[in-house]
């Protein structure tokens, strides 16, 4: 059986899409970094304008590791969206690092999008994303809010705007005002008034990747996070961030399936029975939920094969952090 080439391609299919149209105002492109706290919906709000998944979404904080990038190309020009970690109190090596990764996540963008959840009144990670960016040297990108969850009702909007006040009042001189925009990336409501406020703030120039791509995330990192969303989705009461998964290889099935096989690292010897559960049975729903979404991604079969090993204080270990794609 053949390997498949493990390149940087785009993890899911693209769509095809027509050459866009000529327009009179100048194609805009650029980078817009994503930032804010666990859990405000930053991966869901990336996939929803993008129009595909190219991020995994959970309930549990912090289920993004990577710096992640998704394209949105149209007829205005194209958003290289970065998706990053939500902060929180770190208590490993990993935690640490994905702390670091979302801090410094706005180094470099042409756009910041700060996403809270306009749901609920602002909290201390909230404010501390404000002030950070509110002391920004000039020329400091400029600044997009999204109060995402409008579905549940955008309730503390001035609190939130309040937060940002405060903020500025600390800046001497204070830095330009944000836009606001209120969205819900679960309903798609305000998602076309945000990517405009985008495109608008992006310079001009031309694509900075091909119209078709949707992402530059490697293949074999989106796989395993692909099985390690199914994982936490299932695991999120006992040790959401006490697992990886790193995709040890890629093959093509003689029957045209695509092989996937998957090395679930686990800290502690008590740990291993709980990932594969009474006879096998979590295990087997992991496999079976990443084969159906895979198959629907790629549009061809998928089989993954799954295997669970201890490898002690994984998440302190800097070399088996690195093996995992972090960029420590």
């Amino acid at each position: 059986m053949m390997e498949a080439e493990d390149a940087t391609n785009p993890p899911v299919p693209a769509t095809d899409r027509a050459n866009p149209a000529p327009r009179a105002s100048p194609m805009r492109s650029g980078v817009v970094a994503v930032v804010g706290r666990a859990n405000v919906g930053k991966s869901s709000l990336v996939n929803s304008l993008v129009g595909e998944k190219v991020t995994i979404v959970s309930p549990v904080a912090q289920t993004t590791w990577h710096r992640i990038r998704a394209i949105r190309t149209d007829e205005r020009g194209q958003i290289v969206l970065t998706d990053t970690p939500g902060v929180l109190k770190a208590e490993s090596e990993l935690g640490r690092w994905i702390n670091r990764t979302a801090r410094k996540s706005a180094e470099g963008a042409d756009v910041v999008l700060l996403v809270v959840d306009g749901s609920l009144p602002p909290r201390e990670e909230d404010e501390g994303w404000m002030r950070r960016l509110a002391a920004l040297e000039p020329p400091a990108p400029p600044v997009v809010i999204a109060l995402n969850k409008s579905d549940l009702g955008i309730r503390h909007g001035e609190e939130l705007r309040a937060a940002w006040a405060r903020a500025a009042a600390e800046r001497t001189p204070p830095p330009p005002p944000p836009a606001w925009v209120e969205c819900s990336a679960v309903t798609g409501d305000g998602l076309d008034r945000l990517l405009e406020l985008l495109f608008e703030r992006l310079p001009e120039g031309p694509p900075l990747f091909p119209p078709d791509v949707l992402t530059d995330f490697p293949q074999k990192l989106f796989l395993a996070d692909v099985i390690r969303e199914k994982l936490i989705h299932r695991l999120r009461d006992e040790l959401p961030h006490r697992v990886a998964v790193t995709v040890t290889d890629l093959r093509d099935g003689a029957d045209g399936a695509l092989e996937v096989y998957a090395d679930i690292w686990v800290e502690r010897s008590s740990q291993k029975p709980i990932v594969i559960g009474e006879k096998g049975r979590m295990l087997r729903a992991v496999r079976r939920a990443s084969e159906a979404e895979l198959q629907a991604l790629y549009e061809r079969p998928v089989r993954v094969a799954l295997h669970v090993e201890v490898r002690e204080k994984w998440t302190r270990d800097y070399w088996r952090l690195k093996s995992l794609g972090l960029d420590l």
